[in-house]
């Protein structure tokens, strides 16, 4: 136990650079939410018009360097000492990978992201028979190897120099081959701001997505809540309550049990699903999509127009977004990835960050995507109208769900479910900017994370306040961009320490 005061002792510059910088957004998003917005919209425009490209090409280029090196000479070192073996059982390394794959994000787009491309696809007509075989596809895509490379080449540069190589869990130790010990001066301290910044504003975006859809689905259920930034904000405050409860009761209490909860809701809502809704169907359109993926992936990979020039606009406002918000989460899951895997080689690392998490994004999109698309065009529809044409996506999911049995209590279902990842994403996040403002505690002081997560708290209220949805979007871009180019030194970075292993 930290005596009183004894914590401050454990801050680094970088918390107080970051801190302040976030303090500062924050005050510009309260005190002038306008100037925030048309900022942040033409950050975000300038970027995916100019760096669209940049973007598209390095996320290809990550997960050609993580394939290289699960099948190179790498692939055989540990992510430790030589002799030792995984701290955790294969079963129990999975179950954890399955839950970083989790998030609110999978529950805000499970049904409205293949639904939409199935109304508004890149290319094609809508509603046709070739959309509906793009959708889920498209999905993948975003949500597939592409995304877990990226959390796989953060996670194993940090597991990497802090197991094999002894060096401390922050961003900035990754770069050690190249700086030497600069690292532990003012250019250390930038990488680790960058991270800490990038972190920030990702997994806010995704705090302020958990309250639309919360909001969104009290709504559905009785029409007299409003549904806007009132009721947001007051869902903010009430859920970041019950994080600080959680933090200050200690991850193996508070944060343990509703770590269980959050799990065994995702999957019983997804059996739900797959039972409820055209099991048949459903296995089938999974086997077909992921035939389907592995078709379309070269071609799309390093592709800025999927599948012909008319999808330019798309990709901008779908894939570039998602590579930005990925890239913004990948301090957070990585940390968290490279923390549960010490003792694995770098082969086994590699295809089981790639393999797990994307067979199980698939089965998520395709049971809740296809369920929902089935009941628009062989049930009572609704569900497209319900979504507004794609503008409140949020109401998806539970517009699928009146068309089930016992609507009333899956949503109930649903909106506990996606207040839990809250609660676990701030959780997990602010134990990550802990340990990157303390020179990579791994038990972060309680007051630090406590401080932590009401920044995330408080940056999802500004960025709902400037914009909603659209706001929290162009934060995204916004902040990963930076962390983007870190990206590129990391894996030099990565390689050079490799090939100096003896």
């Amino acid at each position: 136990m930290y005596q009183k005061g004894d914590w401050m002792k454990k801050l680094t510059s970088v918390f107080y650079i970051s801190i302040s910088l976030s303090i500062i957004f924050i005050l510009w998003g309260a005190l002038a939410p306008n100037h925030l917005e048309s900022v942040s919209t033409s950050i975000q425009t300038s970027l995916q018009v100019r760096f669209g490209w940049f973007y598209h090409l390095l996320v290809g280029i990550i997960l050609l360097f993580g394939i290289y090196l699960a099948f190179s000479k790498y692939g055989k070192i540990k992510l430790g000492k030589d002799n030792e073996e995984p701290e955790y059982s294969t079963f129990s390394w999975f179950a954890m990978l399955f839950s970083a794959g989790m998030g609110i994000g999978l529950v805000f787009w499970g049904v409205a992201e293949p639904m939409s491309h199935y109304y508004a696809p890149p290319i094609g007509e809508a509603q046709s028979p070739n959309a509906a075989k793009n959708a889920f596809p498209l999905t993948f895509f975003h949500w597939g190897l592409h995304l877990w490379a990226i959390y796989a080449l953060v996670a194993l540069a940090l597991a990497y120099f802090k197991f094999r190589r002894n060096l401390p869990g922050t961003i900035s130790a990754t770069f050690y081959p190249l700086l030497g010990d600069y690292v532990k001066g003012p250019m250390g301290i930038v990488i680790d701001t960058i991270a800490v910044f990038a972190t920030v504003f990702g997994v806010a975006t995704s705090l302020g997505f958990g309250a639309i859809q919360i909001n969104g689905g009290m709504h559905y259920l009785h029409h007299g809540i409003p549904n806007g930034f009132s009721m947001q904000i007051v869902i903010i405050l009430g859920i970041t309550i019950l994080f600080m409860i959680s933090v200050l009761s200690g991850i193996g209490k508070g944060m343990k049990w509703i770590s269980n909860i959050n799990i065994i809701l995702a999957i019983l809502l997804l059996c739900f699903f797959f039972v409820m809704g055209p099991t048949s169907i459903l296995l089938h359109l999974f086997t077909v999509s992921l035939g389907r993926y592995a078709e379309l992936l070269p071609k799309i990979n390093f592709s800025l127009t999927p599948l012909n020039k008319d999808g330019s606009e798309w990709i901008h406002d779908w894939t570039i977004f998602y590579w930005a918000w990925w890239i913004s989460w990948s301090p957070f899951v990585g940390s968290f990835i490279a923390r549960v895997s010490k003792g694995r080689t770098i082969r086994e690392f590699i295809i089981g960050v790639l393999a797990i998490p994307t067979f199980f994004c698939a089965l998520w999109f395709t049971v809740l995507g296809g369920t929902g698309i089935h009941f628009e065009v062989f049930g009572d529809g609704g569900i497209w109208q319900a979504m507004n044409q794609g503008a409140n996506s949020e109401n998806a999911l539970f517009a699928t769900l009146s068309q089930m049995p016992f609507s009333t209590f899956t949503i109930i279902v649903s909106i506990i479910l996606i207040g839990t990842f809250f609660i676990t994403s701030a959780d997990s996040a602010t134990f990550v900017m802990g340990m990157q403002t303390t020179n990579g505690m791994l038990h972060p002081p309680t007051p630090i994370k406590a401080i932590w997560g009401i920044v995330q708290a408080a940056a999802a209220a500004v960025l709902l306040w400037s914009g909603g949805l659209h706001a929290l979007q162009s934060a995204a871009v916004a902040s990963a961009f930076p962390f983007t180019i870190l990206l590129i030194f990391i894996m030099i970075s990565l390689h050079k320490g490799l090939q100096e292993e003896k």
